[in-house]
């Protein structure tokens, strides 16, 4: 059994650019960036804003796996009219995989793991900052993408001039306590307690249960960042559809409940019938998502979640 974060949602991305002052090509490009201290290549895409002026500057960190965004960025993105983006991939991927690669690079279960994820994150943020100042200190908003959010907690104090963080398909709990969850909905409880028990066990960390190294799995059981996110002094926006089939309600109710009182403002969005890729037969919710941030992004200063 393949648990909930193997899965991918296709996205179909519409160009919505009615109005505005647009470049003919909005162009992504990729750069694989040396992280210091950590092994392998971290791979960012990157984009200039397509009108202008610029209001605000956006890192997004995409979601498990090794999706690679290259191919459909400038129509994933097109609704940040007015935003620098900056893509931070996971180490090892192929930019051009697209978001349902067929196999991973070669290496790449064996290396993935959100420890060093997170390492390689921060000294590529750090870089990016050391090549900033100086210069213009737009807004930045720190986004992350499904599992890519389990990384905010732990990125956000290296994003000078940081305005908020937009949690897209991340439930926010431990990503152990969401995983249980959902095993319950899948009737899947016993297969997901036999995988922690694999983590405590003398089993190598090489060895691959369910899609991933037990290096991974024991990597994910022991991760932590609720209760950073709640007690973080940032602003936060979270967005999820109703008929997410990788996370429960449960798992974003049961956050919301803990998030009560958060003394930053926040706010949880959720999206009739939409997925986990925040699609429905009738809405593209990204690109929702993506209006409610250029909203924001006209009065950068005012909370997040009154601009939707």
């Amino acid at each position: 059994m393949m648990f909930w974060r193997v899965a991918r949602a296709a996205i179909a991305v519409a160009l919505t650019a009615a109005g505005c002052a647009i470049k003919a090509q909005p162009l992504f490009f990729g750069t694989p960036l040396e992280a210091r201290g950590s092994r392998g290549l971290v791979q960012v895409l990157q984009r200039e804003p397509i009108a202008s002026p610029l209001r605000y500057r956006v890192i997004v960190i995409p979601g498990s796996g090794c999706t690679g965004m290259k191919p459909v960025a400038d129509r994933y993105f097109a609704g940040l009219l007015h935003a620098q983006v900056m893509v931070l991939h996971k180490p090892g991927v192929d930019l051009n995989a697209g978001l349902n690669p067929e196999h991973c690079p070669a290496g790449f279960v064996q290396s993935d793991n959100h420890a060093s994820w997170l390492e390689q994150a921060r000294h590529t943020l750090r870089a990016d900052a050391r090549s900033r100042n100086g210069g213009e200190h737009a807004p930045q908003l720190l986004i992350g993408i499904s599992e890519g959010a389990e990384l905010l907690a732990g990125l956000a104090s290296e994003v000078p001039n940081l305005a908020g963080l937009v949690l897209v398909s991340g439930s926010g709990l431990d990503p152990v306590e969401a995983g249980e969850m959902q095993a319950q909905r899948l009737g899947q409880l016993a297969a997901w307690q036999d995988l922690g028990l694999a983590t405590q066990s003398s089993l190598a960390d090489e060895t691959v249960l369910q899609g991933r190294s037990l290096r991974y799995w024991r990597d994910l059981w022991s991760w932590r960042q609720s209760t950073q996110l709640i007690d973080s002094p940032w602003p936060m926006l979270q967005v999820w559809g109703e008929e997410d089939a990788l996370v429960p309600k449960a798992a974003y109710a049961t956050f919301k409940q803990r998030a009560y009182g958060r003394v930053a403002p926040w706010c949880s969005r959720s999206l009739a019938a939409a997925d986990h890729g925040l699609q429905t037969e009738s809405l593209d919710g990204v690109q929702q998502l993506w209006a409610w941030l250029e909203n924001w992004g006209r009065k950068p200063g005012t909370d997040l979640c009154g601009s939707m």
